[in-house]
């Protein structure tokens, strides 16, 4: 699961930093969705360590829905299918739903997790 971290964290970074590109280099906070690929890369790489794997995992799966909560809650009621899909909509649609996907994964790892772990004290 940390190799997947890093992934959707690289995923988020390349998508701030091209919408960010794409909006003129004038806002910052195009730039949102890289702003939650940093802490995600920073929990997939101390993921790596399988001392620190848990708790690095549980805190990617917080920026995960923390993240997901809050572009989904900014895009969804700001979409207005009548309209162009505007630029801003757009990024958090595309982050929101990453973090949704990078969410479940999460959840589906730490249920394997568990039941093996169940599995080796039986």
């Amino acid at each position: 699961m940390p190799q997947v971290t890093l992934i959707f964290s690289a995923a988020l970074i390349v998508l701030g930093v091209g919408t960010w590109v794409a909006a003129g280099q004038t806002s910052v906070t195009a730039l949102i969705p890289a702003f939650f690929g940093i802490p995600l890369a920073i929990a997939g790489f101390c993921a790596l360590r399988e001392s620190w794997r848990k708790h690095a995992m549980h805190g990617a799966a917080v920026v995960a829905l923390l993240g997901a909560l809050g572009a989904l809650g900014r895009a969804l009621p700001s979409l207005d299918l009548s309209e162009p899909l505007r630029l801003a909509t757009a990024s958090q649609l595309a982050m929101g739903a990453a973090l949704l996907v990078f969410l479940v994964l999460c959840v589906r790892s730490f249920i394997a997790a568990r039941r093996a772990s169940e599995a080796e004290t039986t």
